[in-house]
């Protein structure tokens, strides 16, 4: 079950717990501005989800440190292992899933049942490139999106060769649990807590 989320108001508690994760660390990126937000914005067609969209705007345009760990990426940029010939990322064009997804176990079955390797290939693709924003990775192509189109608008998700996990989905149960969106993820980064459920 996923958590609706107010995407549109910044909340000022998230505000203050982002503010109180980033702003006091020295390796922090200095806040892009409200010119370039919005400038990003117009580009891509969209309206980045609140918290976000104000922390970048005020408070920082990413992080060295993390989270993840290889760092919070400014909000242009990709992971420098993404890849120069991917396709082109379609932040407007809604994120397909609502749902975790395993795809590793459909890719088993794909010629032979009637979904084509082709098919299967297009869909996970759009689940990289469509409606996310990345913010950075853990190595070993593990991805973190933020969700910036779609019903899923505001979740950061893990996406990586074997499929794409929601993060906090319920705050007391789920393979990531904790409280969903930006300002969840990166307050439970903080508090150096590992992402997955313990076993």
């Amino acid at each position: 079950m996923m958590i609706d989320m107010n995407t549109e108001i910044c909340d000022p508690t998230e505000l203050a717990a982002l503010r109180d994760v980033f702003a006091s660390r020295p390796e922090a990126i200095p806040p892009a501005g409200w010119a370039v937000v919005r400038s990003f914005e117009a580009e891509h067609g969209i309206v980045l989800p609140e918290p976000y969209r104000t922390f970048v705007a005020e408070i920082c345009d990413g992080l060295r440190a993390g989270p993840p760990y290889y760092g919070l990426l400014p909000l242009v940029q990709t992971p420098s292992d993404w890849g120069s010939d991917r396709p082109e990322r379609m932040l407007a064009e809604p994120f397909p899933l609502t749902a975790s997804w395993l795809w590793e176990e459909e890719e088993s079955k794909a010629d032979e049942e009637t979904v084509s390797r082709q098919e299967l290939e297009d869909r996970i693709d759009s689940v990289y490139d469509h409606g996310s924003l990345l913010l950075g990775t853990d190595g070993c192509g593990m991805y973190w999106h933020l969700i910036v189109t779609g019903p899923q608008r505001g979740h950061v998700w893990l996406v990586d060769e074997n499929g794409a996990v929601p993060f906090g989905t319920r705050p007391d149960s789920s393979l990531m649990p904790g409280t969903p969106g930006f300002a969840g993820w990166a307050t439970k980064w903080a508090k150096s807590r590992s992402w997955f459920a313990e076993a």
